[in-house]
Parts: C-alpha cells; sequence; structure tokens
C-alpha cells in the first residue's frame, strides 16, 4: 500500500501547523522547508480550511495555521478524506474488475482485513503524536515558531591589494 503525494503532503502541513502552534505559515515557507511545489501545496492548504483543519488568513502577513487541537484530529480522518478509495487489487473495485478468481479467492478478504487494521490503528493516532517533536520538525526545515530562521547575509570583506 502506498499514500497518494497528496496524503503525504497534507499530513506534512497540518505537522508543521501543529508545530507552529498559534503561529502562521505561508505556503511558500512551507515550499522552500520541504523543496515541493507550491501548487501542490496550495491544494492541500485550501482543501484542509475547507475540512476546517486549518484556519487560513489571506493578504500581506497571512498564512495558516490549525483551526483544531491537534489531539482532536485523527490521521485515519484525514487519510480517508484524502485518498480515493484503497483498491489494492483490480476485484475491490466492482464496476472495473475483471479478474476470473472472484468469489472463489480469498486474496481479497485477506487484503481488506489488513486495510482495516491499517485504518483503524490510524483512527487511534492523532495529529499530536505525529508533532509532538514539533522543534526538531521545524529545524529540520528551518523554521522555526516565528518563521524561517533564515541567516542575513553578511557583507563581503574588503580585500586589499
Amino acid at each position: 500500500m502506498r499514500l497518494t503525494a497528496y496524503s503525504n503532503y497534507t499530513l506534512r502541513v497540518l505537522m508543521v501547523a501543529s508545530a507552529r502552534g498559534s503561529a502562521l505559515t505561508t505556503i511558500q515557507d512551507m515550499a522552500d522547508g520541504f523543496g515541493i511545489s507550491k501548487a501542490h501545496l496550495v491544494k492541500c492548504v485550501h482543501q484542509l480550511g475547507a475540512w476546517g483543519y486549518l484556519e487560513t488568513v489571506r493578504g500581506n502577513g497571512g498564512g495558516f495555521r490549525l483551526a483544531r487541537s491537534a489531539e482532536s484530529i485523527s490521521l485515519g480522518e484525514v487519510i480517508r478524506r484524502t485518498e480515493d478509495g484503497f483498491s489494492l487489487v483490480e476485484c475491490f473495485d466492482e464496476d472495473d474488475n475483471t479478474c476470473p478468481l472472484v468469489g472463489r479467492c480469498h486474496l481479497r478478504g485477506a487484503l481488506l482485513r489488513a486495510t482495516g487494521v491499517f485504518l483503524a490503528e490510524l483512527d487511534e493516532m492523532t495529529l499530536a503524536d505525529i508533532s509532538d517533536n514539533g522543534d526538531e520538525l521545524l529545524a529540520s526545515l528551518d523554521l522555526g515558531v516565528n518563521g524561517p530562521q533564515r541567516c542575513e547575509a553578511r557583507p563581503a570583506e574588503s580585500r586589499s591589494a
């Protein structure tokens, strides 16, 4: 099983927002920190705002932050919203299934049970559980609680000939 990039980026956005607390984060800071496309993150942040996970602030000095507590956000809930089903094998999709073993094969049942266990485990985990090391997360992205921690350029030293 592999989660889509969309789910991955969505979870990353939520983790950073959780680590930043009430401080606003910009999409550009996220794109720079993760080295990923700003366009992908725009979609994630917009949808997370529509679902009520993020509060978004427009304009100069704007950004996003959590709209709910990290403890109230279940990973299973987020993954179910960001993934387009969990069709691990062809026979999971009744409309597109062409497998002649349907009804005789035990693989489908085993994979359905495994998917259920996977989602049940994520249901027990919250955003707070995966972002409780927020300072480490922010440091690895060169983001602090108050925004990017960029070094100021130093003036070139003069050289005498």
